[in-house]
């Protein structure tokens, strides 16, 4: 989906100026169709996650209809909290989360991971702190899936070309079956790894009731109303 200049405006809550000087020193992706600035969503919302810009509250109680879509809640418990998954480099890591995603069986699981590894040469999902979010970038490709977000705490860390350098522990494996359920999970995301509750368990490693209560007391920050 298309956004103008004063939509990015609202998404991220700052002044015109500041969303130039993003597109001239910090990559912000942009286009320019006759003669007027451009911008995807998608596109946008991978930026923030990845370079760990916030975005607006507000603005993501718009973004969805909270009623049509899942809670990043509901696709946590759908895809599974994992702990210990081994491997020392990349292919070894998505192998090895492949091998425990909650995926239907017609799912081809080895072209599922050359769709991930495909991702990551466009450029690293690693998104500081030793926390990637890996996803195939058109999700459509996977459409008999269910709504999924995956935890999975990596036995090693193992180098992934981040954007602060630092070899990444964790990952949150999207898995969902359309565009916009896409945008909807992963906007959260952006925002809640910014939450201080979420981010110390993740770095605790917490048991999964103790993970999924505070991804459900920060996800009320955003849906108030499905708490």
């Amino acid at each position: 989906m298309r956004l103008a200049l004063k939509d990015v405006v609202a998404l991220f809550d700052v002044p015109e100026e500041k969303i130039q000087q993003w597109i001239q020193k910090r990559k912000f992706p942009n286009h320019l169709v006759r003669d007027s600035m451009v911008f995807d969503r998608m596109e946008i919302l991978e930026w923030a996650t990845v370079t760990g810009t916030r975005v607006s509250p507000e603005i993501l109680r718009t973004l969805f209809d909270p009623h049509s879509l899942p809670s990043l809640l509901d696709a946590l418990t759908c895809g599974g909290i994992h702990y210990g998954i081994a491997g020392a480099d990349m292919h070894a890591v998505f192998a090895a989360i492949i091998r425990v995603l909650n995926l239907p069986k017609d799912v081809d699981r080895e072209f599922l991971q050359q769709v991930l590894l495909a991702r990551e040469s466009l450029g690293s999902t690693g998104v500081g702190d030793g926390v990637a979010i890996p996803h195939p970038r058109s999700p459509i490709v996977l459409n008999t899936t269910p709504h999924s977000v995956s935890l999975c705490f990596l036995e090693q860390p193992i180098a992934w070309n981040a954007i602060d350098g630092k070899p990444v522990q964790v990952m949150f494996v999207l898995m969902t079956p359309s565009i916009h359920s896409h945008l909807h999970l992963l906007s959260r995301l952006a925002f809640l790894l910014h939450d201080a509750e979420v981010q110390e368990a993740i770095r605790a490693k917490a048991k999964p009731q103790r993970i999924l209560e505070v991804i459900r007391k920060a996800e009320a920050e955003i849906s108030p109303q499905s708490a």
